[in-house]
């Protein structure tokens, strides 16, 4: 692909400026955004991100149809909220469009067990119009790739045991009222953990009305066993509320959580295979205390045994860098809704992003 890749940046809050940013580095061309916040609607993005005014303004989700019929943007960048029935009128309006779309939603990442419904519709209506939907971010190589990696050099695998902490203050608000930040035991109880407990019949209802509110790792443990040929016979989930001895202040949700309340959860999802292997991983997201920072650490159990532990990693710069160099995958990729794992392995792009354009 000789010309600049265009782009539309869709959500321009905390992770937009990393991803705007590294667009502009890999020599794609920003040409439109779209907001829901009057604060920015209007605002140049180069402003946004501290650079000079590039001439593309934001703007309202009311438009943004318009907008994109306008500038006709090869891909659409979508950082806004984490369950794909939120991303629905996002997702639709590109499909409708024949926009490729790429987004930082983490049900986005593997959404057929969870929301298989509303993936469909999305996936008729993207091959109807011939554009890629997909999504990514740091679980694609620190819960995905990584991981499968390992595997292809392990004889015999009988578990998969993962763990990931995050600071959900470095994500927006969505993302920790998601994990149940700020919520008394009592309210964490019946908002988030009650989802759970109830039979694997009455929860295959819920996923297949829609309805299902799942934590990153269901999603992950379905692209696990979708690119290392496992079937599925079950998978259960659990999600147990994280709490502090001291009173923490929550910028993200502008409030102090009291000592003993909910400064986010602990989900913890297992699956088992017919193939023999197990898979049990967590996920803990909450507001850290002073003391407390990221953690990746995953176990595959069986000959050899391996353990590969990263500590401290920039979770937001590796999620939207992911983000950035996935962009000719996805341009690239058949039509549809095709996860990651169907896309092929992501790599470092050393050169402009539209070079990589098959």
């Amino acid at each position: 692909m000789e010309q600049k890749i265009k782009a539309v940046q869709y959500g321009v809050g905390k992770m937009s400026i990393y991803t705007m940013r590294y667009m502009l580095e890999k020599g794609v061309q920003i040409v439109g955004a779209v907001d829901v916040n009057p604060e920015v609607i209007g605002k140049d993005v180069g402003e946004i991100i501290g650079q000079e005014k590039l001439g593309v303004t934001v703007t309202s989700v009311e438009n943004a149809k318009e907008m994109m019929e306008t500038v006709k943007p090869d891909i659409c960048i979508i950082t806004t909220r984490s369950l794909i029935s939120e991303l629905e009128e996002a997702y639709m309006l590109c499909a409708e469009l024949g926009i490729n779309a790429i987004s930082t939603c983490e049900e986005a990442f593997y959404p057929q067990n969870s929301n298989p419904t509303l993936t469909n519709k999305i996936d008729e209506l993207a091959k109807k119009n011939n554009c890629t939907i997909t999504g990514t971010g740091y679980q694609d190589i620190y819960w995905g790739q990584l991981i499968t990696s390992i595997a292809g050099s392990t004889q015999k695998i009988t578990k998969i045991k993962g763990s990931s902490s995050y600071n959900v203050e470095d994500y927006g608000i969505a993302l920790a009222e998601a994990h149940g930040a700020g919520l008394t035991l009592d309210e964490f109880d019946k908002q988030v953990a009650s989802i759970d407990k109830i039979s694997d019949e009455e929860r295959q209802n819920i996923i297949k009305n829609g309805e299902y509110t799942p934590s990153y790792m269901w999603n992950v443990n379905g692209w696990l066993c979708s690119k290392l040929g496992l079937t599925v016979i079950s998978q259960t989930q659990k999600c147990v509320p994280q709490t502090y001895k001291e009173d923490i202040y929550s910028s993200t949700l502008d409030m102090t959580i009291k000592a003993g309340d909910a400064t986010g959860m602990s989900a913890v999802v297992t699956t088992n295979t017919k193939e023999g292997v197990t898979i049990e991983s967590e996920c803990i997201g909450k507001v850290y205390a002073p003391d407390e920072f990221d953690k990746n650490i995953w176990t595959i159990e069986g000959e050899p045994s391996t353990t590969i532990t990263v500590e401290k990693p920039a979770t937001v710069e590796l999620t939207c860098a992911t983000v950035v160099n996935r962009i000719p995958d996805v341009i690239s990729a058949k039509s549809g809704y095709i996860t990651t794992e169907k896309i092929g392995e992501l790599n470092y792009k050393t050169r402009n992003l539209n070079e990589y354009i098959k």
